[in-house]
């Protein structure tokens, strides 16, 4: 069998992308630089591939910034706002903003960590080749070529493009982008005319939206897209590539009926489509790329179950090529980095270059039913730990709190806080001060002593610097956590933390996700200390802050020999003896983060009650058994929410605080909409870009929010923690936040 995979990591070894585009927004390096940056990684990659014994190697896969906003510049689909702009100007304005100009907005790229730019299309959007010769797609091509690298290029195809884009905020209403589709397809027409002129054998077009429930009107879109494009007299092959579950038949007989040579169908999280192609009949005419090797955790391939499903394949198709489930893009680049893991779990992982070892194994592996050549995961690796399981079945889903009207009186009463309460999210600016201590303290150093002193000194800055700002409900800024999830994990059992296990969650935004590989278990508190000395250093309330249950899960790679209702609720029960904790310490506000909610939302809607079920019963099992007078926050950010409202008052959070500055406040309506009754707070501003907000327009915010909340239960906050800004536009923008929570408490005039 030949072998593809269908994306690589693209920070680099060191996370290389990283720190040259970071130098290039402040200005320490020019646009030469980061150029050069990125040419060696591309080509790293594409030689690295090659060597690797891959026959099919992708190209266009690497990105300064998000593949979708590199689509989005390519067929000139670029707001009008940002069209002064030019160049890498432009190109980071939509991602970030400057100061007179938010960005485009972010969510969750379907039910990963990864984060994409949504495009933003409206009636007068004019598609067209923005680059001509010079598009990326085909100057990459070309770039590899040079190398003596033969590449396939891959595309976001127009379907699921047009699918992910909005309506501008000035369409109207009715329309759709997807009304868009025929237009751009046109320009796809361009671009694969011009790859097959420069020689290209293949193109790769990306379709994951097929893999959720598409209408028929969607699929009859489909069909007409890809008649067009295999009817081009001149073009690549063309493979139509999906992920991240299964497809549905009437799409995939769409598809079948087209003149595309391939399809690519995830095996992994896809399990069914075995099924959906035995009950169309296969593809006998077509080659399946088997994404049969799992791109989205970190755990070894299976060899024989890989075997047997291509075994199945082969009676499906006319070619079967062995493939990653989906990208590379989402586990980390390099096992063989991490030297300090426990080898009893080291055993059990493949991280990128591995599943490259994995997937060409395989190619080369015997259709006969004997031994696979390769790795084999060690069976029953996982430690059980009795304890928490028969505490978990004694607690049984009692998950109970007290009514809200009588929580809400009591809270009022406790905590004694202004209509229109000012708070922020948890972190603060994390500075190369911080960071340097962290890494002292890891290495050993400095002593524990001279570490918990300089993070003491950061907490008392931080409670000052609120104070001194006017907030009403302050945090300890958590400059000893390197990461919302890694810093819980490192100190639960069951988890294992990586050294250099780097993966992109958007732009330069690179996170470790820990590994949770047994039950998980809470040896002693994990912030009771640091809550309750930065409580020490004022009289407002300080809240504690804690990752919730499915975060804790979406942002790791989780054990997968358990359902994942069981892990949450191991996790879950951790968190809730750390709320009791800090409870009894006099913390009288927990925050506990849930801003991966949606992501984990099954693609297919027959799916949703089922995971909510259990998402939301873990959040309650951690948050319940509290007093009324203590009050639990949540927050949730860079998603669409619209599918979890309903979810988001079961969770019966006493507060709510929910990314909203780019959306213009559109889901605190749809709360209301849906009967949501307890506290709220939408971000009023967008901490994912650099520009600081003026007063005016994060009043004109709290208007919009004001207009369907009580000022009871609306509170100001930014959207998001405060960790990857800097200290001056923090301080200004907080300064500005307050200011417009407090002329409005009290009416002008």
């Amino acid at each position: 069998m030949k072998t593809t995979i269908l994306g690589y990591p693209r920070i680099g070894a060191h996370r290389e992308l990283k720190f040259a585009t970071e130098d290039y927004w402040a200005g320490r390096a020019d646009a030469a630089a980061l150029a050069k940056t990125a040419e060696v990684l591309r080509q790293e990659v594409w030689t690295g591939l090659r060597d690797a014994g891959v026959d099919t190697i992708p190209s266009n896969t690497f990105s300064l910034y998000d593949q979708v906003l590199d689509t989005t510049v390519m067929v000139d689909a670029v707001p009008g706002r940002y069209r002064h702009l030019t160049g890498l100007d432009r190109y980071f304005a939509m991602a970030r903003g400057v100061q007179d100009i938010p960005a485009l907005e972010m969510t969750k790229w379907f039910d990963t960590n990864y984060h994409y730019i949504v495009p933003e299309v409206g009636p007068d959007t004019r598609f067209r080749l923005a680059d001509g010769a010079r598009a990326k797609p085909l100057a990459e091509y070309l770039e590899a070529r040079a190398l003596g690298v033969e590449t396939r290029p891959v595309l976001i195809g127009p379907l699921t493009y047009l699918l992910l884009a909005k309506a501008a905020p000035d369409a109207p209403a009715g329309f759709r982008p997807l009304d868009l589709l025929d237009q751009l397809v046109e320009v796809y027409t361009d671009l694969l005319e011009r790859l097959a002129g420069a020689g290209a054998q293949w193109v790769q077009l990306d379709e994951p939206a097929l893999v959720a429930d598409r209408t028929a009107e969607e699929v009859g879109a489909l069909a007409r897209v890809y008649e067009r494009l295999g009817g081009l007299p001149s073009r690549p092959r063309i493979l139509a590539a999906t992920y991240f579950g299964t497809v549905g038949a009437g799409a995939l007989r769409a598809l079948a009926a087209t003149r595309v040579e391939a399809v690519g169908l995830d095996f992994v999280a896809g399990p069914g489509n075995l099924d959906v192609l035995a009950s169309i009949g296969g593809l006998p005419r077509k080659t399946v790329v088997a994404g049969v090797v799992d791109g989205r955790n970190v755990w070894r391939t299976d060899f024989q179950r890989a075997k047997a499903t291509c075994a199945v394949l082969f009676g499906l198709a006319d070619q079967v090529e062995v493939s990653t489930s989906c990208s590379l893009l989402h586990v980390p680049i390099d096992l063989d980095a991490e030297t300090a893991l426990d080898p009893a779990v080291r055993g059990r992982l493949a991280f990128a270059r591995q599943k490259v070892a994995e997937v060409v194994a395989l190619g080369r592996a015997p259709r006969s039913d004997g031994p696979a050549p390769g790795p084999i995961p060690a069976p029953g690796a996982a430690t059980v730990d009795h304890r928490v399981r028969a505490r978990l079945d004694m607690l049984g889903d009692d998950v109970r709190r007290g009514d809200r009207a009588t929580r809400f009186a009591a809270q009022r009463a406790a905590l004694r806080l202004p209509d229109l309460a000012t708070t922020t999210i948890g972190s603060f600016p994390q500075t190369a001060e911080i960071r340097r201590a962290r890494a002292a303290h890891r290495t050993g150093q400095v002593t524990p002593a001279a570490y918990r002193q300089a993070m003491r000194q950061e907490i008392d800055r931080v409670i000052a610097l609120q104070e001194e700002l006017g907030l009403d409900v302050l945090v300890h800024g958590e400059p000893e956590r390197n990461d919302m999830v890694q810093y819980f994990a490192e100190q639960l059992g069951g988890y294992a933390a990586t050294d250099h296990g780097w993966v992109q969650s958007y732009g330069s935004r690179c996170v470790r996700p820990p590994i949770l590989h047994s039950d998980v278990f809470r040896p002693e508190p994990m912030t009771v200390g640091w809550a309750t000395y930065a409580q020490s250093r004022t009289d407002r309330p300080v809240k504690g802050m804690l990752t919730g249950p499915v975060t804790m899960l979406a942002w790791s790679f989780v054990r997968d020999d358990q359902p994942l209702a069981d892990t949450a609720r191991q996790v879950a029960l951790a968190l809730r003896d750390e709320i009791h904790d800090l409870e009894a310490a006099g913390i009288r506000i927990i925050q506990v983060d849930e801003p991966a909610l949606r992501e984990l939302l099954p693609l297919r809607k027959d799916a949703h009650a089922a995971y909510l079920a259990w998402a939301v019963g873990a959040f309650r099992l951690a948050t319940s058994g509290v007093a009324d007078s203590t009050q639990i926050h949540t927050h949730m950010c860079y998603s669409e929410f619209g599918e979890i409202i309903g979810a988001i008052g079961d969770l019966d959070a006493d507060v709510t605080s929910v990314e909203a500055a780019r959306s213009a406040m559109e889901l605190v309506t749809a709360l209301r909409d849906a009967g949501y009754q307890n506290g709220i707070g939408p971000g009023v501003y967008d901490i994912h870009s650099p520009r600081v907000p003026s007063p005016e327009e994060i009043e004109q915010n709290l208007r919009r929010a004001l207009q369907v909340v009580d000022p009871a239960r609306l509170w100001v906050n930014p959207d998001c923690g405060l960790k990857t800004r800097g200290y001056p536009e923090t301080e200004a923008s907080l300064r500005n936040m307050v200011a417009a929570a407090e002329a409005l408490r009290v009416p002008r005039g």
